[in-house]
């Protein structure tokens, strides 16, 4: 596997992108909104122009690679700010599961969840085939508040997933939650989620 963060890693990526890979315009919307909040607005300018939209819409459907080239670019500005480049990826995955959440899908997400964090987990897979076109997401219980998370044919880096795993379960206020992943290859990685309470 290429770096994390690498020109390689990225290009990697985006070869492995068909143009049947999409995913909603909210993600996209998330990032930018993640960048204005941890960044400035050139940040944001710059990474808007890589999308080649002047308003990014929600519910519109756009190829997984311009959100690759906005995701990775805003963890390139924000790297040296937060500690380097996972840790940038990391922020940006938080985030953007904020504004997932304060959207109509993950407003209904949380509303079947019922403020079980267990049943909001076990539902993530559901919120993803929504949202994406590709990959395939499954959570495998180890005990009452302990899971895997996997993830197939999965664009994003895993410590940006990692982040919004864990902006999930903060969202929600999961005490003690937390989240590892491992990138088992380019678009393959595994998440050990748990939380206290």
């Amino acid at each position: 596997m290429a770096p994390p963060g690498s020109d390689e890693d990225l290009e990697r990526r985006l070869a492995m992108a068909s143009p049947s890979d999409t995913a909603r315009g909210m993600f996209l919307r998330a990032t930018l909104d993640a960048v204005r909040t941890l960044g400035d607005e050139e940040a944001v300018r710059r990474c808007q122009r890589l999308s080649g939209e002047e308003n990014l819409m929600d519910f519109f459907i756009y190829p997984v690679s311009v959100n690759l080239r906005m995701v990775f670019t805003a963890a390139r500005l924000l790297e040296d700010r937060y500690g380097g480049f996972d840790e940038a990826l990391r922020q940006l995955g938080s985030r953007a599961a904020e504004s997932f959440l304060a959207s109509a899908a993950g407003l209904t997400l949380q509303l079947l969840a019922r403020g079980d964090v267990k049943r909001l987990v076990g539902n993530l897979p559901s919120a993803y085939r929504a949202s994406v076109s590709f990959g395939v997401r499954s959570v495998v219980w180890t005990g009452p508040r302990r899971g895997r998370f996997t993830m197939r044919h999965e664009f994003m880096p895993y410590p940006f997933q990692e982040g919004m795993l864990l902006g999930v379960l903060r969202k929600v206020n999961a005490r003690g939650a937390r989240v590892r992943g491992f990138q088992l290859s380019t678009l393959e990685s595994d998440y050990d989620v748990s939380w206290e309470a």
